[in-house]
């Protein structure tokens, strides 16, 4: 073929400097690959197969596409044309925006061979480039250069694209993207997936409003059929981004020609495009296989618009919508004008993205480091302080501590409700007719804050059982003696009740230990999960062992309660000394009412509502104590001087076992959570115990330790995808500006 044969035949005298600098910025800009984040104008040619796209393609670029059978479009081929006065040439690449399952990836633009001087050479360059994007995973020199090129394909079609650079001085400015054409149907053997697929690939580019779409459409196939206008009228469904262009008007059945006329003069309101429709006519396949030039097709395609109806008897302003120099000219003006209208937007669009991106960036855990074995020992030991901290406690109504007091004064409480109910009277008899005595707390202990008032009978002990519980003891000893062992039994049953509240007091702060530094834990290593699962597991053995140690420290205190000794003698002899009195003053006098309750009325009573005769005989009682010299008696004391109770040694023994409750109970209640506390929850930590155990159990001082440290660093696969994405954005974002500050200086 004859290179000097005019390719388009379209002088590049009528393009001004600013439209090829439009088209310039706006190519490299597609460079780039900021098309995946932005919208750049573009024009997009699409059509059904057999629609004549192809042979527009080659009309429009002065070169040959592929024509051998099982050679359609598999792939977007983006053309950028630009007239020049140095020799014609072509170059090929391939540029990959995705992997083989779609997936974005940084973009690649790869040159595929060296330039090309002979426009016969196009062709069969193109094809090899399309095998090369249709098989992502093998070398693409291997389609350049091997001499048999293999038919199996890794895809049938695909979103990377074949760039072709095509510059001449017979060669007009524009630029556009091929896009494969729409399938109807597929043959014997073929995927029906790719109609879908192709339809897809399609509707990427013609959904974006910065993209012009260059429908072609051909005359003589139904236009109802032909699905490439259905898409255009989906996403463009007022026309103003679409340029119909009628293909294969020799072809128009007898009797139609008027209608497509009145198509391509908008007439038909239905389809009319505020850009308005063109035609072409290019050789048809006899003409090609004799070696037709482009310039006598392009000659040909005058004459046929000159003398075949309706074509020629077009008014003036229609005339100008048909052949292939119209509609480039068009083309070229409609998508430098886009340009120039949106580089503003497009340049106040790529800073906002980069700023957003940076932010996106610095908002992601910070990267694994190159050196994992110092980062994790660094990591452990940041930990271990901080949790070191956390366990001596910190503000905050949810923090460790403040969990754990709540169950600490239920257990309190759980304790000092084991205080044993002893009654200073008989049991109750169904056959006697007396009614039961008023229980009266030991009021006293309400300036402790332990006034408990028993509110059933369930728990009490009686003066009578005491009393017999007593006698049954007595072996060796004297009269009116005896043993200890009865005081200590009661002692031991009040212990042996302490069980059940320790041991469910240590399992909840282990519970509330266990969630509170598990948390802390994923907080601590969120941006690690490998790491953050191995330290789990260590801490996790680390207070169950705590817990052990803690339980055993707990059943020795329990074990120590169990035999009843003090060295608090002065509150023990206090406490009795107070219960003595209480108790014998609540034994039955005065007609059965309790001269306890009486005295205490008395005493709390003001003048004016104390019984006069009541009031007259105290004092008397009161003044023969001054006279003989015992001081100080309160009305409130007069029961320690009661005649002797045939009760007195089971009193004694109740007042004994009480008094020792109010010691060991609030010795017990204090020991009990220090303990726990001192042995679990800062013996988790004391003396980075946990955290040599986490060095020992974590390897980290292994042989192969840089291994293992590296794989505990290694970010979650969806973290480190999403820093890949970002900063593969950050980068096509940050070439964009760049070129858009070169090309406008």
């Amino acid at each position: 073929m004859d290179e000097g044969d005019n390719a388009t035949g379209l002088p590049d005298s009528q393009y001004s400097s600013t439209r090829r600098d439009m088209l310039d910025i706006a190519n490299s800009l597609y460079g780039t690959g900021v098309t995946m984040d932005i919208e750049i104008p573009m024009i997009a040619v699409i059509g059904s197969q057999s629609a004549g796209k192809s042979s527009l393609i080659e009309s429009i670029s002065g070169i040959t596409l592929p024509r051998a059978s099982g050679t359609c479009t598999r792939c977007p081929t983006e053309c950028r044309l630009s007239s020049s006065s140095q020799n014609w040439q072509c170059l090929v690449s391939l540029r990959f925006t995705t992997d083989a399952i779609g997936q974005p990836v940084p973009v690649r633009t790869v040159k595929f061979g060296d330039p090309i001087y002979d426009k016969d050479d196009v062709s069969e360059r193109i094809r090899r480039a399309q095998r090369a994007i249709l098989n992502p995973s093998t070398d693409p020199r291997h389609f350049l250069n091997d001499d048999v090129i293999m038919d199996d394909l890794e895809m049938t079609f695909s979103s990377n694209c074949v760039l072709l650079e095509i510059s001449g001085p017979d060669v007009t400015d524009l630029s556009f993207v091929d896009l494969p054409g729409l399938i109807a149907s597929v043959g014997v053997g073929g995927n029906k997936g790719d109609i879908d697929l192709v339809k897809s690939l399609v509707t990427d580019y013609v959904s974006k409003e910065s993209c012009i779409i260059l429908l072609t459409v051909a005359c003589e196939t139904d236009f109802e059929n032909q699905g490439a206008y259905h898409l255009a009228q989906q996403y463009d469904p007022n026309g103003k981004r679409t340029i119909g262009v009628l293909t294969k008007p020799d072809r128009i059945p007898r009797g139609d020609e008027q209608r497509w006329a009145k198509l391509l003069k908008n007439e038909l309101s239905q389809l009319a495009l505020v850009n308005g429709w063109y035609s072409v006519k290019q050789p048809d396949s006899v003409q090609i296989e004799a070696g037709i030039t482009r310039a006598r097709a392009r000659q040909e395609e005058k004459e046929f618009f000159a003398s075949t109806a309706p074509w020629s008897g077009l008014p003036l302003k229609f005339q100008q919508h048909l052949g292939t120099e119209c509609l480039a000219n068009r083309c070229s003006d409609i998508l430098s004008a886009l340009i120039a209208k949106s580089l503003p937007a497009i340049q106040e669009k790529i800073q906002q993205m980069l700023m957003m991106t940076e932010g996106q960036l610095n908002e992601l855990p910070k990267e694994p480091s190159k050196d994992p074995i110092g980062e994790v020992f660094n990591l452990i030991s940041k930990f271990s302080a901080r949790l070191t901290k956390y366990l001596e406690g910190t503000p905050g109504a949810d923090g460790l501590l403040q969990t754990i007091r709540p169950r600490r004064e239920e257990f309190r409480r759980a304790i000092s409700a084991t205080a044993p109910d002893f009654r200073p009277h008989n049991r109750h008899r169904e056959d006697d007719d007396n009614e039961q005595p008023t229980v009266v707390p030991l009021e006293f202990l309400a300036n402790e804050g332990e006034l408990v008032v028993p509110t059933t009978d369930d728990s009490a002990i009686y003066i009578d059982d005491v009393m017999q519980f007593a006698a049954t003891a007595i072996t060796r000893e004297l009269p009116d003696n005896y043993p200890f062992v009865v005081t200590q039994a009661y002692i031991e049953q009040v212990v042996q009740r302490w069980e059940f509240p320790t041991r469910r007091l240590a399992d909840e702060v282990e519970d509330i230990l266990s969630k509170k530094v598990k948390d802390f834990v994923r907080r601590e290593f969120t941006q690690y999960p490998h790491l953050e699962m191995q330290v789990m597991a260590v801490v996790t053995e680390r207070i169950a062992g705590c817990a052990e140690s803690t339980k055993e420290r707990l059943e020795w205190l329990l074990e120590v309660e169990s035999r009843p000794r003090t060295i608090n003698e002065h509150h023990y002899r206090d406490y009795r000394d107070k219960i003595l009195a209480h108790y014998k003053g609540s034994r039955p006098q005065y007609n059965n009412v309790s001269l306890l309750e009486l005295l205490a009325g008395y005493d709390q009573a003001s003048d004016e509502q104390r019984n006069q005769d009541l009031h007259e005989t105290i004092c008397k009682v009161l003044s023969g104590f001054d006279e003989l010299g015992i001081h100080g008696v309160r009305p409130t004391d007069l029961p320690k001087v009661l005649p002797a109770d045939p009760y007195e040694p089971a009193i004694a023994i109740m007042a004994s076992v009480r008094a020792y409750f109010q010691v060991a109970y609030k010795r017990f209640a204090d020991n009990i959570p220090v303990a726990i506390d001192h042995e679990l929850v800062l013996g988790l930590n004391r003396n980075q115990g946990l955290e040599t155990m986490l060095r020992r159990e974590l390897g980290v001082s292994e042989t192969d330790a840089h291994r293992i440290c590296a794989e505990y660093l290694r970010e979650d696969a969806s973290v480190a995808s999403r820093r890949e994405d970002l900063r593969n954005k950050r980068d096509r974002l940050s070439k964009a500006k760049r070129e858009l500050t070169r090309l406008r200086l």
